[in-house]
């Protein structure tokens, strides 16, 4: 079964998921990859507006391929998660509730997650085209020197994610190694 959520996320529906956890998003996410967050945690420190209320935001690290005749948006694949990595406690601490790419967090990242009630979700990867057709509107919004890398809002339908971890550190990806060492090892 999958749970259905609404972004922008509150905490009420963040503490009822766990990791591993399949989800559809409807509502408002954000596109923003490492340019773009480079951007914001500068504008962040020079006490600037954003162009985007963090409360409760999703961001979706993705830099989409450009749009073709009559697409809302090209095909828009999950990019590696990592990199977001040392600019995302303090969006956390700004109020992003939600964050989507593919691959492992750091430590820091989690603990993060944890004191700030945050978040983060896989999409698969290799599917973007397939992920691009549950995005119903894309307006750029900032930045738009930076291309693909632009931020944009996306109006999402039944975009579909799973929970790596959750509010209360744990982790998908350990528990399916711990999980696959106890197989190979019995």
């Amino acid at each position: 079964m999958k749970i259905k959520l609404t972004a922008p996320l509150t905490d009420e529906a963040i503490s009822k998921l766990k990791a591993g956890d399949s989800v559809l998003i409807n509502g408002i996410i954000y596109s923003a990859r490492d340019a773009a967050h480079k951007c914001l945690v500068e504008m962040l420190q020079q006490k600037k507006t954003l162009p985007f209320d963090l409360s409760g935001a999703v961001v979706y690290y993705v830099g989409p391929s450009p749009e073709k005749p009559g697409q809302v948006i090209g095909s828009c694949g999950p990019t590696t998660s990592y990199r977001m990595d040392a600019y995302s406690p303090l969006l956390m601490e700004h109020g992003l509730k939600g964050m989507i790419g593919k691959g492992k967090r750091s430590k820091e990242v989690i603990e993060a997650m944890k004191k700030y009630k945050a978040v983060y979700l896989a999409a698969t990867g290799g599917a973007g085209a397939l992920l691009s057709k549950c995005i119903k509107k894309s307006e750029i919004i900032a930045f738009e020197e930076l291309g693909p890398e632009a931020v944009r809002r996306l109006e999402v339908e039944n975009f579909p994610a799973i929970v790596i971890n959750d509010i209360f550190g744990n982790d998908l990806y350990e528990e399916g190694i711990k999980g696959y060492r106890k197989i190979t090892l019995d």
